[in-house]
């Protein structure tokens, strides 16, 4: 959750680089893809698993990384986009109960609006009217990852390297294609990414895509999505500490109280039958 949390504030200042950000998400998952090859010897899945790492790939690949970019590329504010990913939480409970009919209780639907409303006080900040657009972002962003969570209960089975891996092959070729005709200009933007950028964006791809998301995949070997889940009501508070001492964002009141209904409800959220 340390390495999860310090994604964002690592992505803004690779962003404040003036990398595009879908190039850069292109880029992350093109340097994952790399160093799986080794590992994944392009090895074809079975065929029932084909629609569901699609699906997962398309989520987490491309959509989750893009939002999450495009969201931090439109607000100044690092910490309103990491307490909009807690989102992700709430919007896998629902996903879970639309896609796969499981039924959710009463409490839970409770901890679910309390959550949305937390993010709603955020989103109300008057020092974040003019960050609007990247919590739309941050938003799109919590969604593909819930996505992406239930897509993957039918990829448990799978070899962990060969999941991940066909994510970046996917991701990169996509995104790279996409920020072609849409950011343009793809051969001068990676000429003149520099040495230290370039340090981050390996990181992100390292530390964040591989250490952290295998990790958390791994251990979904052999525990429930429900038990690995709370987890997540941790990273807010690494990412938040991290961009206080690098960009030392110092959060408002109002930020604060809706965060603390966000995180106190995600957590209900997950203790909650």
């Amino acid at each position: 959750m340390a390495a999860h949390g310090s994604a964002f504030p690592i992505a803004k200042l690779a962003l404040n680089n003036s990398v595009p950000p879908i190039l850069m998400a292109s880029l992350r998952m093109g340097i994952v893809l790399i160093l799986l090859l080794p590992f994944w010897k392009f090895k074809i899945p079975e065929k029932k698993y084909i629609k569901s790492l699609v699906l997962f790939s398309a989520s987490m690949g491309v959509m989750v990384y893009v939002f999450m970019n495009l969201s931090l590329k439109y607000s100044n504010f690092i910490s309103p986009i990491i307490i909009g990913s807690q989102l992700a939480i709430p919007f896998g409970v629902l996903a879970s109960a639309i896609m796969l009919n499981e039924n959710i209780s009463k409490k839970k639907w409770l901890f679910v609006i309390t959550a949305f409303i937390g993010i709603v006080i955020v989103f109300f900040d008057p020092d974040l009217k003019n960050n609007l657009l990247g919590l739309f972002f941050a938003t799109l962003m919590a969604l593909f990852f819930a996505m992406a969570q239930v897509y993957s209960r039918d990829l448990r089975k799978l070899n962990i390297y060969l999941m991940n891996a066909f994510t970046g092959l996917f991701g990169f070729f996509i995104l790279m294609l996409v920020s072609f005709f849409i950011e343009g200009n793809t051969v001068n933007n990676i000429q003149n990414i520099n040495i230290e950028t370039w340090l981050l964006i390996f990181y992100q791809a390292i530390i964040v895509s591989l250490f952290a998301h295998m990790s958390m995949f791994y251990l979904y070997k052999f525990y429930t999505v429900g038990q690995i889940f709370p987890y997540y009501s941790l990273f807010p508070i690494f990412g938040i500490v991290l961009t206080f001492i690098v960009f030392g964002e110092v959060p408002t009141i109002l930020f604060l109280i809706g965060a603390i209904i966000v995180i106190s409800s995600v957590i209900f959220l997950q203790k909650s039958e």
